[in-house]
């Protein structure tokens, strides 16, 4: 079994003390090894190839100057970099137009960020035409907005391409009201394990989701017509406030705190595990992870350290942003993230 500290990211190595440390050091799943970090992508791949030094460095401007005037942009950003890697890999597929291209998909519904992107890229477009991939300034971005809001600013490799199709067709994201066990299968589907589909769910310590998404657990849990029995009393008459029953065509459907309490702050702290551990989590698959041995004891070692999170957050988004990314001659490196370009 390959250990997670094997992995090429010696500086996210962590001190064999705990659950989640001895997870890096011992290896937590035999799935640790299922990603290998792909050889084709580099540390700074525009800076070694000579084609645009400073690219990483004018995607943090950019990001510095959007997250100044509204930090939702970190939460909007984490949602969409997941909801393109995990349908046909990291290739910014997610990011074209069209009637029945991936953003159309019901799964996409609420998908924000597009505009922040439009905006970084148009910066690289002017100093570096046509050199660097969306796929890369939605990796980069992502990961410089997680860090403006508290998260470790971690390598992000590079040398993605972009692909040429998208379709709604291939959105296969599942249910956020979906069992641990199934929410697990999916994300080994994607080459990850529990510990990465742990500490990748701890993004929702920040953003916010519609109602539509928690009803179920509101009014009609697992069609029994009552309430989910694991939700906090007062998280439940709080939430049946902001999100009355949907019983018509065309009913409003309000935004709600992932995290209430915090949300408002598009923070990047630990406190989403102890909502859990406090029954207190807003979507039913964040609830779930208290009913997986596994889940369990990293949710409470994650609650208990936030520094033993901010590491494994960095190892398992990499792992993340690793599925089946274009390189080489594949795909294109599109001048305009929305369309492909003209042959």
């Amino acid at each position: 079994m390959m250990m997670r500290s094997q992995i090429s990211f010696v500086f996210l190595v962590l001190p064999c003390l705990g659950l989640v440390a001895l997870s890096f050091c011992l290896g937590f799943v035999s799935a640790a090894s299922s990603v290998p970090l792909p050889n084709k992508l580099t540390w700074h791949y525009y800076k070694v190839h000579n084609t645009c030094d400073e690219a990483e460095i004018y995607v943090r401007h950019q990001v510095q100057l959007l997250w100044d005037k509204d930090k939702t942009i970190t939460p909007k950003l984490l949602r969409l970099l997941y909801s393109d890697c995990f349908v046909t890999g990291c290739d910014a597929s997610v990011l074209l137009d069209g009637p029945n291209s991936e953003k159309t998909a019901p799964q996409n519904y609420g998908l924000g960020g597009f505009v922040f992107i439009d905006k970084v890229k148009s910066v690289l477009e002017q100093r570096c035409p046509g050199v660097v991939s969306c796929a890369d300034i939605l990796n980069l971005a992502a990961r410089d907005a997680v860090h403006l809001a508290g998260a470790p600013s971690y390598p992000v490799l590079t040398g993605r391409r972009d692909g040429l199709t998208s379709s709604k067709s291939s959105v296969d994201l599942p249910s956020p009201s979906i069992s641990w066990q199934a929410a697990l299968t999916y994300f080994k589907s994607r080459g990850l394990d529990v510990l990465d589909m742990t500490t990748l769910l701890g993004a929702h310590s920040m953003g916010q989701t519609h109602c539509r998404y928690i009803v179920d657990r509101l009014y009609n849990f697992n069609n029994t017509g009552k309430p989910d029995p694991s939700m906090e009393r007062s998280l439940l008459s709080d939430m049946r406030k902001l999100c009355p029953p949907r019983t018509k065509k065309g009913q409003s459907d309000p935004l709600v705190y992932l995290n209430p309490g915090f949300g408002a702050n598009h923070t990047f702290t630990e406190s989403y595990y102890s909502r859990v551990l406090s029954h207190k989590a807003v979507l039913g698959i964040d609830q779930q992870l208290l009913y997986g041995d596994d889940t369990k004891e990293i949710t409470k070692e994650f609650a208990a350290g936030f520094e033993d999170f901010r590491k494994s957050f960095a190892l398992s988004i990499n792992r993340m942003a690793a599925y089946q990314v274009l390189t080489g001659n594949q795909g294109e490196i599109r001048k305009n993230c929305r369309i492909p370009n003209k042959k």
